[in-house]
């Protein structure tokens, strides 16, 4: 039995091991791209997609993938990083509508997350199924009546247009009442019978409990802005005010080593916070209750 056992975790080891090989497999090859000469990925990726003439025998060509380059260079990245500033002035774009959204949604949703795992008024749990059906509905189905209230408020191109609705989007609220819930009440009723007010109570007891709940949403938001593509698309007609994650799009075919290069920077924020916030987001998904 404990040799079938051994060989059943064994198996799922490995199974797993492939499978986060192939996913990471991608970010290796951005990396070592990243890392090539312009001359060398022309090489390496001029056939995809063609077909070898008939002079040539009309066999399938291949492209000719390498996680080692020939020769190493960093000129990709000087060029993206201090040859062009229109990479740094998007990036510094990004940061600006992204930390925040993160900050003000994550304390949006901290307290109100609390006034529905904690607090008992009339109508709370209908209040929160409202909540839940907003956030269920997709980007696109909200897109007009968002353009006209932005457009009525004077915000069109300008940040507030997405700041302002980031901030009181309805995941953090979820994903923080999800939390607390969890939270017992044992704790709430001790301190009230303390004399603690509810703004003691949240920002000495539930608050502390909550940092793996914060850390996981941070983490999660972060990601999620930082990727967005319809928004700045639609509410930002100025190029000069669009963020990074619209920068690649606009690198050429000509161009590839420093579309390689722009990928890897551009990743290097959401891998930091991750591995920075590791042991606290997946503590919090888990308390959270949320499946991937």
């Amino acid at each position: 039995m404990r040799i079938r056992s051994r060989l059943h975790g064994l198996a799922l080891t490995a199974l797993l091991g492939a499978f986060a090989a192939a996913m990471l497999f991608p970010i290796g090859l951005t990396l070592a791209d990243s890392l090539m000469s312009e001359a060398e990925i022309g090489r390496n990726y001029d056939l995809i997609g063609k077909m070898v003439d008939a002079a040539n025998g009309g066999k399938d060509a291949f492209v000719n993938l390498k996680l080692l380059p020939d020769w190493l260079t960093f000129g990709q990245y000087a060029q993206v990083l201090i040859l062009s500033p229109k990479f740094l002035h998007m990036f510094w774009n990004s940061a600006g509508l992204v930390a925040p959204i993160v900050a003000g949604q994550t304390l949006v949703g901290s307290l109100a997350a609390y006034a529905f795992a904690k607090l008992r008024f009339p109508g709370r749990d209908k209040l929160f199924l409202v909540y839940l059906m907003t956030m269920l509905m997709p980007f696109q189905v909200t897109l007009v009546p968002n353009y006209l209230v932005i457009d009525m408020l004077g915000l069109m191109n300008r940040s507030a247009a997405i700041v302002l609705p980031g901030i009181f989007g309805a995941f953090g609220v979820f994903m923080m009442r999800q939390f607390m819930a969890h939270i017992p009440y044992a704790l709430t009723e001790a301190a009230k019978i303390d004399g603690a007010g509810q703004w003691t109570i949240f920002a000495r007891i539930v608050l502390p409990l909550a940092k793996p709940g914060l850390a996981a949403l941070t983490v999660l938001l972060f990601v999620d802005y930082w990727n967005m593509i319809e928004q700045p698309l639609i509410f930002l007609q100025d190029a000069a005010k669009q963020p990074l994650s619209l920068y690649l799009a606009q690198i050429n075919e000509a161009a590839r080593g420093i579309g390689f290069a722009a990928s890897a920077l551009y990743m290097a924020p959401m891998v930091l916070l991750f591995l920075y916030a590791e042991s606290y987001f997946v503590e919090g998904i888990q308390q959270s209750g949320i499946k991937g």
